[in-house]
């Protein structure tokens, strides 16, 4: 392993935004094993960045063994598209890693290009098995590799006495549909007038003010706490004040918020989009709902509160377990020998 040295192409931000990466993770459990890894890149303009993943790859040409590409399925779709040709022509092997929820639709929408990406790379790896699914019936071999965290940095919180106190963490986007998670909170109270939601996340588009006016309009300023982006070690910590954990997302993969809030031995309730039923099986280690649907995701926290369904955090931590790095690793070896 020590003779590998891996580039890797991805959001490397976390020193800037506060906001721990898969890549930051993975890269740095790989490190522990004795690989050696270059990054790339920590630009903040996205022309800047793609250019520097792009000088990456041929700086490290005759220097790296594989590259790791972090693809999504919006704009940073094109940064794996540039840094995989660029791969091909110097002829190293590329490993796309499929983050975004969307790609399925970026598959029909972009059917060449995508094509350019994954027929020509050396393996395809998703982190669910849905989009394994996906990848495969477009007859690009994909390798199942979950998302991964390192369990031992997870304090399991048995809760319980469970009161209607809500956690949402993402960022703030419409993709992820956070407003819903305001409207859920305002139908809450008409049960529980002590309801209250803490949002954690970055303000990446007007989603964030949307939310803040929503607030305002019912009144419930002194309900609801926005913190901005935490380090994980402070999500964690604030994660203990909190019982239920709702995802609030209109399409989504596997999300590691979700696995951690699993792991901390919240209650999950999320919308039943993308990866999210290959990651949560329905009543037994969470509650899954139609997306947008404030009625159903109500009533599916009530039952939490209600004790409807009482071993859910229990199993939903063991289902957690099975992503730990220990447990996750030899696949990641296996692919990297």
């Amino acid at each position: 392993m020590k003779n590998k040295r891996i580039l890797y192409i991805g959001n490397n931000l976390s020193k800037k935004t506060k906001y721990q990466t898969t890549m930051t993770l993975l890269s740095s459990l790989l490190e522990s094993e004795g690989y050696s890894l270059v990054k790339s890149s920590s630009k903040t303009n996205k022309l800047i960045r793609l250019i520097d993943m792009c000088f990456a790859v041929f700086k490290n040409r005759n220097k790296v063994t594989y590259i790791l590409i972090d693809t999504y399925s919006t704009t940073n779709f094109y940064f794996a598209l540039f840094t995989s040709q660029l791969a091909r022509i110097y002829n190293i092997k590329y490993i796309p890693i499929l983050h975004g929820g969307n790609l399925p639709k970026r598959l029909s929408s972009s059917p060449k290009l995508s094509k350019t990406i994954f027929k020509n790379s050396y393996k395809n790896v998703a982190p669910s098995n849905y989009l394994k699914v996906a990848f495969n019936i477009e007859n690009f071999k994909t390798e199942f590799i979950p998302n991964i965290i390192s369990l031992k940095d997870y304090n399991y919180n048995n809760r319980t006495n469970i009161q209607p106190k809500l956690l949402w963490v993402r960022s703030f986007k419409h993709l992820y549909n956070p407003t819903l998670a305001i409207e859920v909170l305002l139908e809450l109270k008409k049960e529980y007038p002590n309801a209250v939601l803490c949002m954690i996340g970055p303000f990446l588009d007007d989603s964030h003010q949307k939310t803040l006016e929503l607030i305002k309009e019912y009144n419930i300023e002194s309900s609801v706490e926005l913190t901005g982006v935490l380090t994980k070690e402070d999500w964690h910590k604030k994660s203990t004040e909190y019982d239920i954990f709702i995802n609030t997302t209109n399409f989504d993969n596997t999300p590691i918020s979700v696995i951690e809030a699993m792991a901390l031995g919240l209650t999950v309730v999320s919308t039943n989009v993308g990866g999210m039923p290959y990651l949560i099986d329905d009543k037994i280690d969470g509650l899954l709902v139609e997306k947008e649907n404030v009625t159903a995701m109500t009533n599916a926290i009530i039952d939490v509160v209600k004790v409807e369904h009482p071993t859910l955090s229990k199993r939903a931590r063991e289902k957690a377990e099975t992503f730990d790095w220990e447990v996750i690793k030899y696949k990641w070896f296996k692919i990297l020998k």
